[in-house]
């Protein structure tokens, strides 16, 4: 099979390990050739830029920018480009944020290789590929009313231990403002106090420890 008649695949990953085992299974499969290789964001876009990949395989967790920012930079210049975000992390905000940036597919890295090749293939014929699972807390994502900017920033502070005294103190807000903004969160999120929205938010993705 000539170079032409392969899908180029370029890999972006930070995991060095895991990089290498993804190129290897790639570049085993008949009709794939991993054309490029990137171990950050900026790399992954500097380098969909100078080859133009037919799928690009992008890891949604990556050093300095991240992997929904670099799909969302390469789709603004290359609206064509069909990438599938693979990851460990399985957060509806995550899911959300990758798909809204134009991923095509979204894929976790414990799948088995077949998965990821059938992704590849199906992506690359212009269809998108979901597991189920992640389809289903992708219209739980869509389903629920949107956090503000101002809760989500109240979120991150619940979650870092902060009271509501320090809360308001840290967004100059007053401490009824701040209750006001966790009423209405923890409506959205569908929880009852602050432990649970505190947990969920992490199991959603919506803040990531540091």
């Amino acid at each position: 099979m000539s170079g032409g008649e392969r899908i180029r695949l370029l890999v972006v990953e930070d995991h060095h390990i895991v990089r290498q085992g993804l190129v290897a299974l790639l570049n085993a499969v008949p009709d794939m050739l991993v054309v490029a290789e990137a171990s950050d964001g900026d790399k992954g876009i500097a380098l969909f830029r100078e080859h133009q990949p037919d799928v690009t395989l992008m890891d949604l967790r990556l050093p300095g920018i991240g992997g929904a920012e670099a799909v969302a930079k390469i789709r603004g210049d290359y609206p064509n480009a069909r990438i599938i975000v693979l990851t460990t992390f399985d957060g509806d905000e995550d899911i959300y944020r990758a798909l809204q940036a134009g991923a095509r597919g979204y894929l976790l890295k414990g799948m088995f290789g077949d998965e990821l090749i059938d992704a590849i293939r199906a992506v690359h014929a212009g269809k998108t590929r979901i597991p189920p699972v992640v389809a289903e807390r992708l219209a739980t994502r869509m389903g629920g009313s949107a956090l503000t900017g101002r809760e989500l920033a109240v979120l991150e502070l619940i979650v870092g231990g902060k009271s509501n005294k320090e809360i308001g103190f840290m967004l100059s807000i007053s401490e009824a403002t701040v209750k006001t903004h966790i009423n209405n969160l923890l409506g959205k999120m569908g929880v009852t106090d602050r432990t649970q929205a505190a947990t969920a938010a992490i199991q959603r993705g919506l803040v990531h420890l540091k």
